[in-house]
C-alpha cells in the first residue's frame, strides 16, 4: 500500500520535530527517545477521511521493538480526543496494547485504536503505516455498536482484504472520486470496518438453537410492517405462548426486539441520508423500516434515541454518540 517511494518529496523529520508534530495533533503522548531516529509523514485524504502515511526508522536501546509511543489515562483526559484510529500495517511489524490486550501486527493487518482510552504502540526499525481517523459518533452510529479499541483484523479475512484494497485505491487515486462517489466509498469503509470488528457473538447468552433461529427470522423480516409476534411464531413453527416464554427468559419481548431492529436500521438510513444529502423523505424511511405511519415511528425513535428523526438527520441527535446494537437481549 505504501512503498518507500510513496514518501518521495516528503521531508525527513528528526526526533524533536516529530514529537512536536505528534503533540500538536494528538496532545501529550509518551514517546520513547531513540538513539537513532528518522521519520516521514504524508498527510492524505482517503475516501473523505483524514489520513496520514507514516514511515519510521529508528533504534532504542533495550527495546525489542525499536520505537514506542503511548498515552496514559492522564494524557487522555488532557487531550480530550474521542475518535477512533484505524491502523493499516503496510510494512514491518508493530505491537499495540489497549484494554489489557497485546496485539501484534504484521504487514497486511488492520487494527482499531480507541483514542479516548489509554494505549501504547511500538514498531520495529523500518515500519510503515497508514492511519485513518474515524469520527467516533459517525462510526458508532453507522455500525450500531461501540467497538472496543485494541482489536486486530488479520490479513486473511475477506473483510480485511476488501478494506485494504478500498483504502489502497483511495491512497493511489485521491483526486479521481467525485463528491457523491467519495461519500459512498466512505460508507463502504464503515461497513467493512463493521464486518471486521463486529463482536464475534453479538448475543452471547443465546445458546438455544431455536431462539437463534427465531432471531434470524426477525432480522430477515423486520422491515415488513405486517411482522409481529404471531407471524414470527407461525414461521418458526411454535406457539405464540412459547415464543413469549423464549423472550421473557431473556428479559425482553418479541415486540421490543422487532422495534429495536427497526429503529437501529432507521438510524443507519438517517445517517446515510445526512452523509449523502439525498433528501429522502423521512416518511419513506419510516415505511422502509417497518412502520405504518410516521407519527408512530417518530415517537418510538425519540423514546429510543432521545431526539426526533429530523433532528437526528440534521446532526443534532443528542444520543448519536451512544448508539449500540439492540441490547435488549444481551
Amino acid at each position: 500500500m505504501l512503498e518507500s517511494g510513496a514518501f518521495a518529496g516528503t521531508p525527513q523529520l528528526d526526533y524533536e520535530t516529530w514529537r512536536a508534530l505528534v503533540r500538536s495533533e494528538y496532545g501529550d503522548e509518551n514517546v520513547s527517545e531513540p538513539n537513532v531516529f528518522a521519520a516521514w509523514r504524508r498527510p492524505l485524504s482517503v475516501c473523505g477521511f483524514i489520513a496520514a502515511a507514516t514511515r519510521i526508522e529508528c533504534g532504542v536501546t533495550g527495546l525489542g521493538n525499536a520505537y514506542q509511543i503511548g498515552r496514559t489515562q492522564r494524557d487522555v483526559r488532557r487531550a480530550g480526543l474521542e475518535d477512533y484510529r484505524a491502523v493499516f500495517q503496510a510494512a514491518g511489524r508493530s505491537m499495540m496494547n489497549q484494554n489489557d490486550e497485546a496485539v501484534e501486527l504484521a504487514a497486511g493487518d488492520v487494527a482499531l485504536v480507541d483514542m479516548g482510552r489509554p494505549w501504547t504502540f511500538s514498531g520495529n526499525r523500518s515500519a510503515r503505516w497508514l492511519f485513518l481517523q474515524l469520527p467516533r459518533r459517525r462510526l458508532i452510529s453507522h455500525l450500531g455498536f461501540e467497538p472496543q479499541g485494541g482489536l486486530r483484523g488479520r490479513g486473511g479475512t475477506l473483510a480485511r482484504r476488501l478494506l485494504y484494497e478500498v483504502v489502497k485505491d483511495g491512497v493511489e487515486n485521491q483526486a479521481s472520486l467525485s463528491a457523491p462517489a467519495g461519500a459512498f466509498m466512505q460508507l463502504a469503509v464503515y461497513d467493512l470496518l463493521g464486518a471486521l470488528f463486529a463482536p464475534s457473538d453479538p448475543i452471547p447468552r443465546h445458546t438455544d438453537k431455536l431462539f437463534v433461529r427465531v432471531c434470524g427470522i426477525i432480522r430477515d423480516r423486520f422491515a415488513d410492517p405486517e411482522l409481529g409476534p404471531c407471524e414470527v411464531a407461525a414461521e418458526a413453527g411454535i406457539s405464540l405462548r412459547y415464543l413469549q416464554k423464549l423472550f421473557m427468559a431473556r428479559g425482553s419481548t418479541c415486540t421490543h426486539f422487532i422495534h429495536a431492529l427497526r429503529l437501529q436500521h432507521a438510524a443507519g438510513l438517517l445517517h446515510r441520508r445526512a452523509l449523502l444529502d439525498t433528501g429522502q423523505p423521512l416518511g419513506e424511511i419510516a415505511y422502509a423500516c417497518g412502520f405504518h405511519d410516521y407519527s408512530h415511528f417518530a415517537r418510538k425513535f425519540r423514546d429510543r434515541f432521545g431526539c426526533l428523526p429530523a433532528a437526528y438527520a440534521a446532526g443534532h441527535g443528542r444520543s448519536a454518540g451512544s448508539l449500540k446494537k439492540p441490547d435488549e437481549l444481551s
